[in-house]
């Protein structure tokens, strides 16, 4: 079997949801290039810890790098690829920052979702957002096991593949598929599906 993709394909949605096992595994099962995002590396780099609280001009500071350093990656890889890692998701990380008396410079905000929108559509003509509901397992230097949190932040990516700027075919896994291989069978079904609006 083969997966009919019309260009890469971007896992999105929130941390400790399986995306990067299940972005692995595609690769092997279809034959195709994962590209590994450097979220975590860039967060070293910069010697800030993901779990740890920060205002929102250095989460926006941070989200800028990342980006960029996706962005080195994405443009280097052979195509069609599957990543781990979308702009959405960054947008989404971005807006759960975001309480009722961060101080936001909302023209920078605004620039940054608009930059992360025209990556998407760059970069990602296929979405597949990985919702919650594998066990989670703490890993060292990965953001937060709140469940909770990583809610909040699959709601936002649910919301933002809704939005208009995105160009993207996007698929919603469901909920109850929580194993690897019905996560595989359900994005291999849907892209080797006819495109439907």
């Amino acid at each position: 079997m083969t997966l009919k993709l019309d260009g890469n394909l971007g896992l999105c949605g929130a941390h400790r949801t399986g995306k990067t096992t299940l972005a692995i595994a595609l690769a092997a099962r279809f034959s195709i290039p994962f590209v590994r995002t450097t979220t975590s590396q860039v967060f070293a780099q910069l010697g800030l810890d993901p779990a740890e609280p920060m205002d929102f001009n250095t989460r926006l500071y941070v989200q800028n790098h990342v980006l960029d350093a996706a962005e080195l990656v994405w443009q280097d890889s052979a195509m069609p690829f599957v990543s781990d890692r979308t702009p959405i998701d960054m947008i989404a990380y971005t807006l759960g920052d975001i309480q009722g008396k961060t101080e936001v410079d909302f023209d920078l905000l605004n620039q940054y979702i608009e930059r992360c929108f025209d990556s998407t559509n760059q970069f990602f003509p296929n979405l597949a957002i990985i919702q919650p509901g594998i066990p989670l397992v703490y890993a060292e230097g990965k953001a937060a096991l709140n469940a909770a949190y990583i809610e909040h932040i699959n709601v936002l990516v649910l919301g933002l593949c809704g939005d208009r700027r995105l160009k993207a075919h996007v698929f919603c896994n469901a909920r109850e598929a929580l194993s690897l291989e019905a996560r595989i069978l359900n994005i291999s079904d849907r892209f080797n599906s006819p495109k439907t609006g």
